[in-house]
């Protein structure tokens, strides 16, 4: 009885209790440190069986970990509700530096109540300026200030009197710090306290240090090096363009088993020396360590610090502190070389197998006052050459002196306030290379680092070109995520240009759970953006003083519109509402800024700086003209229009109808001066690019009737060059899609497949393992493209791994946050499978097709508490089984129906994997 029993219990999923799982603040799981007043939650539901859904929860709120009783702060109570991701905190105000547990049950959609989950919690941070206790120190007068000199120890002893309950340190700089406590570093982290606009938003961080404390005396110290805030950065050699002085802000409150607490704050009490290891560090030029100058025990109380000076003590206005808003930098994994090989040149060099980021880990034992130095870059010249003449100034360098000793004990190095971007290592200096002794992988290691992200998105195909180019996609966001988007992460930039963030925020949320990372830098595009609503090209902006005029601040079409963009893009893909809302100010004013510009006549003259950037154009008379060029007012136009559009949507969304119907006006007036400046009775659109027509048929400025003609144009031209692209930054994201929509899905297929030069695949044939910055970053002789700009990682034209995800594989949002999804994949005969899975919000989605003979399986896995739209390709209805019977005989897709050659239905959650024979493929 009591096997049958269980048997039925597992068999009907109605009878089987739903769980709650993977629960989330703020995107994050159990976060230290969270300055938002109202909190949001988010929990995904799991169970046996289909249709799993949910019709009320409640969360619970307490200072226990029992999350009940006496510690009890707020119950929402039941709430009749599917929702599940991001709901608000609705209790009492919350307190500084307090743990908050939280759990949540729910009712499935039989009305069932589940059990509470596990508990979960969240601390918050200091709240609000006026908690900070500590102040401004600093270890160097105004006069002793100089570029390139030694980072700076600081420590402080004190006592702990009594059993520790709990300890939190709550620290910043100016600079990047490291912080030590009782010899050890405090967490994880690394580049901290991350990039911002630092005048108006500098993050601080909290660390739970309890288990590091100890009875009686002890040590906190801290190392604090130039970062972004005093070194080199931007253009023109630029340095200090934050401020001259480094320093620390920190504060440590200790919390006793008998209740009582005790704070310790950096102030004039803390002692200062530079006469540590870190000799020189800077983010562009590497760094210098001299290990026969380590102050051993430094950071450990009982130390003799009689040398050490007294630090300044400064004062700052405190309003600009901020809780960190995204995930930590961190060292995320290791690499070891895959050859170590003399150069025809003599260099000997390590070859990582991967254009990765981060820093080498060194291990050498040696003599004293051996120097090994090591050089950082991407590729190896025709002649197998290393070669850095792409970095421009950035030297990449670290120089390792050896202390000695012990010659047979080994020593190891790793720096802390610099990264690089790189596959091959030169080594200069190492024992025993000058006998002809090499390296070995014993003594390299690669570390990689980068936004600690939470992998969520795959892709693959029959195709192991295309699997790498994917590959690729994901190694260059992973170089140039590094707490802001950069463009490039190895030469004398490493900026966050808005134009790639743009074109590329879409492809990241598919890879990386982006959330987070992009709400921080979102803010700061508000930060850095300017009262008559221009967005600079990059973000931080680090291109123009603070104290230049608005007036003399450029933004330009496709880089400024990230404004639009991307937070439009966060609300799809995450349902986050919160951030849409935070942001509609700003975007509203870059779309106003170009209302102003454009005036009466609608069209947006002198606004596009860049262009299509570093578009296609054959530099021999390859193809008859025109070459690729698409005019600059069209470009700035289109994207008045485009943001204009999202804008009108995002309006929508928020409720404010008002604005939803002026943008909705304003839409229409921009489309049809764009249709009577650009766009031809016969479908022809003025400059005759791919990038042209890309844009006017995506945004919708073609009339319907003519979308057609305009298709065909660009297909021509694209068949013209034999199936290549010759778009550029702001048309190649756009390009397949384009296709796709106007029924060339086979077009976007050969140019995804395409292998000669331009194309995706030209990079990956020539043994590129990150996205190029250009077409021919290194052309088909072996030789390269212009070194004053000529970036191997480089992420904008990753972008195709949108299509590859969306329409290649078939996952697309229904609904903001993928509460309803559309399965729709679209084949081709070229490939026998595609298959993709995302872990969105609410959970695992997958979707793959794969093809055995005439016969087509598609596979597709949906969420609980999602719903989703299947439409299965080249179908007919009478044909299709699921899981081996008729779909007609399929009791949970409803609405199972016919439409033209695809079968669609919609469905609740589950597994569900389709059979049925192909009648031919035309893809």
């Amino acid at each position: 009885m009591k096997t049958c029993l269980l048997f039925l219990l597992i068999a009907l999923p109605g009878l089987a209790q739903v769980r709650v799982i993977d629960l989330t603040c703020e995107h994050r799981t159990n976060p230290i440190g969270l300055d938002e007043p109202t909190p949001r939650f988010s929990w995904k539901l799991t169970g046996p069986g289909r249709n799993i859904s949910q019709s009320a929860y409640q969360i619970d709120v307490a200072t226990s970990p029992k999350v009940a009783g006496s510690g009890l702060v707020w119950s929402s109570g039941k709430v009749t509700s599917d929702a599940s991701v991001l709901q608000d905190y609705a209790g009492p105000a919350l307190q500084p530096g307090q743990r908050y547990y939280w759990r949540v049950k729910v009712w499935d959609a039989t009305g069932k109540e589940g059990a509470w989950s596990d508990p979960a919690y969240w601390e918050t941070g200091l709240l609000t300026p006026a908690n900070w206790r500590a102040t401004w120190i600093e270890p160097e007068a105004d006069s002793a200030v100089k570029r390139y000199g030694p980072a700076a120890a600081l420590r402080k002893e004190f006592q702990v009197k009594g059993k520790v309950a709990s300890a939190r340190v709550y620290v910043t700089s100016h600079g990047l710090y490291e912080l030590h406590l009782n010899g050890k570093k405090v967490g994880d982290d690394v580049l901290t306290p991350g990039w911002t606009v630092f005048p108006k938003r500098l993050q601080y961080q909290v660390y739970d240090v309890t288990a590091q404390l100890k009875p009686g005396a002890n040590a906190l110290g801290a190392l604090l090096g130039e970062g972004w805030f005093r070194g080199t950065i931007g253009f023109d050699n630029n340095w200090a363009f934050y401020g001259k002085k480094i320093g620390l802000l920190c504060q440590l409150h200790v919390t006793y088993a008998d209740g009582t607490d005790e704070w310790l704050v950096s102030d004039g009490s803390w002692k200062t020396s530079k006469d540590g290891p870190i000799r020189m560090n800077d983010i562009y030029n590497g760094e210098t360590y001299d290990a026969r100058r380590e102050q051993m025990s430094w950071d450990m109380s009982g130390y003799n610090d009689n040398k050490w000076t007294a630090v300044k003590t400064a004062v700052y206005p405190n309003t600009n502190l901020i809780a960190s808003e995204s995930v930590p930098v961190q060292k995320i994994e290791t690499i070891k070389p895959v050859r170590i090989f003399r150069t025809p040149g003599g260099t000997v060099v390590a070859d990582m197998g991967q254009n990765m980021v981060g820093w080498m880990r060194l291990t050498v034992s040696g003599p004293a006052n051996t120097t090994v130095t090591l050089r950082h870059g991407e590729v190896l010249d025709k002649k197998g050459n290393f070669y850095i003449g792409n970095l421009r100034a950035a030297k990449v360098t670290l120089t390792y002196t050896l202390k000695g000793s012990n010659a047979n004990a080994p020593e190891t190095y790793e720096p802390c306030f610099t990264f690089m971007g790189f596959r091959y290592v030169a080594i200069d200096g190492f024992p025993g290379m000058a006998e002809g002794k090499l390296p070995t992988a014993d003594n390299l290691t690669g570390v990689v680092v980068h936004s600690a992200m939470t992998p969520t998105g795959s892709f693959a195909c029959s195709n192991p070109l295309v699997n790498q180019l994917q590959h690729n996609i994901l190694w260059g966001q992973k170089g140039n995520f590094v707490d802001v988007p950069t463009d490039c992460p190895q030469r004398d930039e490493r900026l966050g240009w808005t134009g790639d963030a743009q074109v590329f925020c879409r492809t990241a949320a598919y890879n990386m759970d982006v959330a987070s990372f992009f709400t921080k830098w979102l803010r700061d595009v508000s930060a850095d953006q300017r009262a008559n609503g221009v967005v600079p090209f990059v973000i931080p902006n680090v291109i123009d003083l603070p104290t230049k005029p608005d007036s003399a601040v450029s933004g330009s079409a496709g880089w400024g519109d990230v404004a639009v963009v991307a937070p439009w893009t966060m609300y799809q893909v995450y349902g986050d509402k919160r951030l849409l809302a935070q942001q509609y100010p700003g975007m509203k004013a870059w779309v106003e800024y170009i209302h102003r510009k454009a005036g009466p006549d609608a069209i947006w003259k002198n606004g596009s700086v860049f262009g299509d950037w570093l578009f296609y154009h054959p530099q021999v008379n390859d193809h008859p003209a025109p070459d690729g060029y698409t005019n600059g007012d069209l470009i700035a136009t289109a994207f008045y229009a485009y943001s204009t559009k999202l804008l009108q949507q995002a309006a929508l969304a928020l409720g404010k109808t008002d604005d939803a119907a002026m943008y909705q006006t304003l839409f229409g007036q921009i489309r049809t001066a764009f249709m009577q400046e650009y766009v031809t009775p016969s479908g022809r659109v003025a400059s005759d690019s791919q990038t042209a027509y890309v844009l006017a048929l995506m945004i919708g400025l073609v009339p319907d009737d003519l979308r057609p003609m305009a298709a065909k144009h660009l297909v021509d031209d694209i068949k013209s060059r034999k199936n290549h692209l010759s778009t550029g930054f702001l048309g190649t994201p756009y390009l397949c899609h384009v296709l796709s929509e106007n029924g060339y899905t086979s077009v976007g297929y050969d140019l995804l497949l395409q292998e000669s030069y331009p194309s995706w695949l030209y990079p990956v044939k020539m043994g590129a393992t990150t996205i190029w910055e250009r077409w021919d970053g290194q052309k088909p002789d072996s030789t390269f493209q212009d070194e004053g700009m000529n970036s191997f990682n480089h992420y904008a034209y990753g972008a195709i791994g949108d299509w590859m995800y969306r329409v290649a594989a078939g996952i697309e949002i229904g609904k903001p946050g993928y509460k309803h999804i559309l399965i729709q994949p679209q084949l081709t005969e070229r490939l026998t499978y595609a298959k993709s899975g995302y872990n969105s919000a609410y959970g695992d989605i997958q979707s793959g097709w794969e093809r055995t003979g005439r016969t087509l399986t598609v596979r597709v896995k949906i969420p609980a508490n999602t719903t989703a739209t299947i439409r299965l390709p080249d179908a007919d209805r009478s044909r299709v089984t699921e899981s081996g019977k008729p779909i007609a005989n399929v009791g949970d897709a409803r609405n199972v129906r016919q439409e033209a050659n695809r079968v669609v239905m919609d469905v609740g959650s589950g597994t569900y994997e389709f059979s049925y024979p192909l009648p031919g493929m035309k893809q």
